[in-house]
């Protein structure tokens, strides 16, 4: 019998595929970790299965994940992205985006990449073993210094919750219960 993580135990189909095939899964691929860092800055606040929903909106807003096309977008492009009722429409999300986008494009001109510098403050994936709910943190001291150092490298938006969702997202982080068929 398949179990799952209480929060993967769900009839949305997305969020119970997100949890059986990307959540907890090692994955630096540059353009992920940009679709990643965009969907988990515009779930701030909100819930995952609402931006799940809207994935393939916000996909097609951002140029496919393009962080390249995306750091060249003009006030037209930030104005048309605040008035597409498909995604998140918040300023400070759209801004941090964009200036995300800037910060990975940056990265590679000083011949590294985000996955790169992820891999050098987290060199192997976090395997936890969570019992319950209750045992996954929300953030933790890593999560605390990657978000600084991602600050400090352009990044915005991104406090220690956030990037610890995203250090899960990502797969540096396994937080899947212990009982969990996809751990």
């Amino acid at each position: 019998m398949v179990k799952r993580c209480n929060w993967g135990e769900t009839e949305n189909e997305k969020y119970r595929e997100y949890h059986d095939h990307e959540w907890g899964k090692l994955n630096l691929d540059e353009k992920y970790l940009y679709e990643m860092l965009i969907l988990e800055t515009f779930q701030s606040g909100l819930s995952w299965s609402t931006i799940l929903n809207k994935r393939e909106n916000f996909r097609k807003a951002f140029a496919d994940f393009d962080y390249e096309k995306v750091a060249k977008y003009s006030y037209n492009e930030f104005f048309d992205l605040m008035h597409d009722q498909g995604i998140v429409r918040n300023v400070k999300k759209v801004d941090a985006a964009i200036a995300d986008a800037k910060a990975i494009v940056a990265l590679h001109k000083q011949g590294t990449s985000l996955g790169e510098l992820l891999k050098q403050l987290v060199p192997d994936p976090i395997i936890n073993h969570p019992k319950t709910d209750q045992d996954v943190p929300s953030q933790t001291e890593l999560s605390e210094k990657i978000a600084k150092v991602l600050k400090e490298k352009g990044f915005e938006m991104l406090g220690p919750v956030t990037v610890y969702s995203f250090l899960q997202a990502v797969g540096l982080v396994n937080d899947h219960l212990d009982d969990c068929s996809f751990k």
